[in-house]
């Protein structure tokens, strides 16, 4: 009777394991979900380096003004750092990301791809933050 009772249990956990999705199955759908994260912001990239480029000017023109107000001229390149710091890290994390599993174990790509979703959503924040700083300070421009 015991033995029926063990056999039961493993056939109901074979059952149930048989018909959920498998690692390699979520795992798919992980990176569609970093890769997603990664599209939402990467056509911004053009977005940032005007931005830059106008910020700098900005700040050009400012230094220039009499009387010069130093407050408002490093505000400006402060915002071209902040614009071309979230540029270069959207490349820094395209450089590192392996679009391959290689030979990860489903439980290691799992891990990795987790690691990623965290890394491309910091660019995700750092892109859309600077973004918008740039949208508010250069809206007169």
């Amino acid at each position: 009777m015991k033995l029926a009772r063990i056999c039961l249990v493993f056939s109901l956990v074979a059952v149930v394991q048989s018909c959920g999705p498998n690692q390699k199955e979520l795992n798919a759908v992980r990176r569609s979900e970093v890769i997603a994260v990664h599209d939402e912001v990467m056509p911004k990239m053009g977005q940032l380096k005007s931005f830059e480029k106008k910020a700098l000017q900005k700040a050009g023109e400012l230094a220039a003004m009499d009387p010069v107000n130093p407050e408002k001229v490093q505000q400006m390149k402060d915002l071209a750092v902040e614009l071309d710091h979230a540029y270069e890290e959207m490349f820094v994390w395209m450089r590192q990301y392996e679009t391959e599993d290689g030979a990860r174990t489903p439980e290691e790509v799992k891990s990795y791809l987790e690691a990623q979703m965290k890394s491309v959503s910091e660019v995700n924040r750092l892109m859309k933050a600077a973004l918008t700083k740039a949208d508010s300070l250069l809206k007169d421009q």
